[in-house]
């Protein structure tokens, strides 16, 4: 049996509304997702005992059923009990590079890479968006992380729009090692705070929902003008975590007073920031200047882009 490595990107919000309520216990979400160049490789191959183990270099990831790629197995296990039965367990290797629990779905993009590892392993042919509705139900950013590129994502951001993808445009990440934001946290705090601004009525939520696709920022995305993305970025989870989180805050007014930098925001509930900038020249450069700006050994910087695909294959042994 063969065995396969994957390419597993990260990706940042160009925009995040927070709309209202769901039934679900979920927040009704209208955002746009960017998949970027910064990603984590798994490597996934058969081994004889019916067991699943991971295994991964960064000390801070779990390798219980805690985390989403181990789920993700359990997943595929539960849905294919035949194959399991035919092929035996698995053995799932995550080389970790992108940073954790910054906002950049890298527990996501990594359970995304199992299921199509395993579909491959066990020769399942399961189409792309049958993969997306199986990732639907480990976490709401799963589905994009199997399709990758640009899209509109709604309902509590499972539901997808691809539209057409951007490629190539420079970004700068900032994250601090030690930070996390919490994710229920955010949410909860917004909807404290902003609640009463909620759409209540499901037409309604639905019309705003897919007012994003006729968007000011759908256009210029359509329209590849980096600049104009820029200006139109949106995330109304800062209102929440750059009052309570200053180094955010700080991180986001540095990347703003470059030199280069088109516009800059946070990703997801953060903390990750992120800057859109004109080339990988002018982004290696705004760099050095944040680094210089901001002299603190637990800041993570990194130049990386937008592209237009989720979860590759890499090779296959």
């Amino acid at each position: 049996m063969h065995s396969y490595s994957l390419i597993a990107p990260a990706k940042i919000n160009l925009y995040l509304e927070i709309i209202g309520n769901r039934p679900d216990g979920y927040h009704e979400l209208a955002m746009i997702l960017q998949s970027i160049g910064l990603a984590d490789r798994i490597d996934v191959r058969p081994i004889s005992t019916d067991t699943i183990r991971v295994h991964c270099n960064h000390s801070q990831v779990p390798t219980d059923k805690s985390n989403l790629a181990y789920r993700a197995a359990e997943l595929m296990v539960r849905h294919f009990p035949e194959a399991f039965a035919k092929h035996g367990g698995v053995e799932i290797t995550v080389n970790k590079q992108i940073p954790v629990a910054a906002g950049l779905a890298g527990g996501s993009t990594n359970a995304a890479a199992v299921l199509v590892g395993i579909d491959l392993l066990w020769k399942l042919g399961l189409t792309q968006s049958e993969l997306e509705e199986l990732g639907g139900t480990l976490g709401s950013d799963v589905p994009f992380c199997v399709a990758g590129g640009t899209a509109i994502a709604t309902g509590r951001g499972e539901q997808l729009s691809p539209v057409p993808s951007l490629n190539n445009i420079y970004i700068v990440l900032g994250k601090y090692r030690s930070l996390e934001v919490s994710t229920p946290w955010a949410y909860k705090t917004y909807q404290q705070q902003f609640g009463h601004s909620y759409i209540r009525d499901s037409d309604n939520l639905a019309v705003r929902a897919n007012a994003v696709h006729s968007g000011a920022i759908v256009k210029a995305i359509l329209d590849k003008d980096a600049r104009e993305i820029a200006q139109k970025l949106h995330n109304d989870l800062e209102r929440v975590v750059l009052p309570v989180y200053p180094q955010v805050l700080q991180l986001r007014e540095t990347f703003a007073n470059q030199e280069g930098v088109l516009g800059t925001m946070m990703s997801g509930s953060g903390p990750t920031v992120f800057a859109l900038v004109e080339s990988q020249q002018q982004a290696e450069k705004v760099k050095l200047q944040v680094r210089e700006a901001i002299v603190d050994e637990d800041l993570e910087l990194f130049v990386t882009r937008t592209i237009t695909h989720g979860i590759q294959v890499a090779s296959s042994v």
